[in-house]
């Protein structure tokens, strides 16, 4: 087992992730699973909350196919940012990253959900692909149990993505707390120099300072601290001063510039260049994705975001 794949195992045990599966699960009616960035099977099958429909379908073979194949295009449209796709049943699957760093090395997965009321129009296309892929099932089962799922309105279940979202953070954070905790298992000079280096991350520091504070040579700092991180000392060092960035640009107040400087690079452009290298965006962009979800987020938090509408508003039930 790979490294993400063993984090994502270990957030998935955790309490933290149990009871806001459970209360997600029961409070909204949708599925939901943690799981690594490779995967071999269907997020929900055989979970609580599986839309019955989507069970039946993945009873076959080529019906399997297609809803792993809906779930794929939802997990790599998702590196950066929660991605949902439709089915060919016109249900909804949405796959929220998790990251450590600039790296994904998980989703959290829901959907199965329809934005708008079965039709018998609806069900007559989803007969017709059926018939196309020589798909055998029982239509009056599969009927009943696709006008029995679930149903939201678009702004309903954008406000529960952006809850997963603000979730999937808290889940970074742990993730970043088990790799600490690891951490502590490492050769003394490491778990120093990365100590140093959080310390200094804003000082003009190179290789040969590090290797001098840690009474080594150069050379055998290099190949300790690459086999223990799988970094060199300069990807790990930018890696820092990028994720401090990150944080003060959610201050509108500091110029770009002022805040690059502030975490330790001496050329805008080199900042610019390995910020966009790291997380696949500008400082800027960032900066204003963050500020528009934060708008957002404080938008569908509010009471009256919650409140039904549309024609769809009757099939939504949250347990009070």
């Amino acid at each position: 087992m790979n490294k993400d794949a063993y984090l994502i195992q270990r957030l998935d045990r955790s309490d933290l992730y149990k009871e806001f599966k459970h209360a997600f699960r029961v409070g909204t009616g949708l599925p939901l699973t943690l799981r690594a960035v490779n995967f071999w099977d269907l997020a929900h099958r055989g979970q609580p909350y599986e839309n019955p429909f989507c069970a039946l379908i993945a009873q076959t073979n080529r019906g399997c196919a297609a809803c792993l194949e809906t779930e794929q295009r939802a997990v790599d449209a998702a590196k950066d940012r929660p991605a949902t796709v439709r089915c060919f049943a016109g249900l909804c699957h949405t796959a929220v990253p998790i990251k450590l760093g600039d790296r994904t090395i998980g989703f959290l997965q829901t959907g199965q959900v329809a934005l708008e009321l079965p039709s018998p129009a609806g069900f007559e296309a989803i007969t017709r692909q059926l018939t196309d892929w020589g798909v055998a099932v029982d239509l009056s089962r599969l009927q009943a149990a696709y006008y029995h799922s679930r149903v939201l309105s678009p702004n309903q279940y954008s406000g529960l993505i952006q809850l997963l979202e603000i979730f999937a953070q808290q889940l970074c954070l742990a993730a970043n707390q088990v790799v600490i905790q690891d951490a502590e298992a490492e050769p003394p000079m490491i778990r120093r120099a990365k100590a140093y280096i959080a310390g200094h991350y804003g000082d003009p520091i190179g290789l040969d300072d590090i290797a001098c504070a840690m009474h080594v040579s150069t050379y055998y700092f290099c190949k300790m601290f690459r086999k223990t991180t799988g970094l060199t000392f300069t990807d790990h060092l930018g890696r820092i001063r990028v994720e401090k960035a990150k944080n003060l640009l959610l201050n509108p107040h500091l110029r770009v510039s002022e805040i690059a400087y502030t975490v330790g690079f001496q050329s805008l452009t080199h900042f610019n260049r390995l910020f966009r290298q790291l997380t696949g965006e500008s400082p800027t962009q960032f900066r204003d994705r963050a500020t528009r979800r934060t708008k957002g987020t404080a938008r569908n938090l509010s009471v009256r975001s919650l409140a039904p509408e549309g024609p769809a508003a009757g099939a939504l039930r949250l347990a009070a």
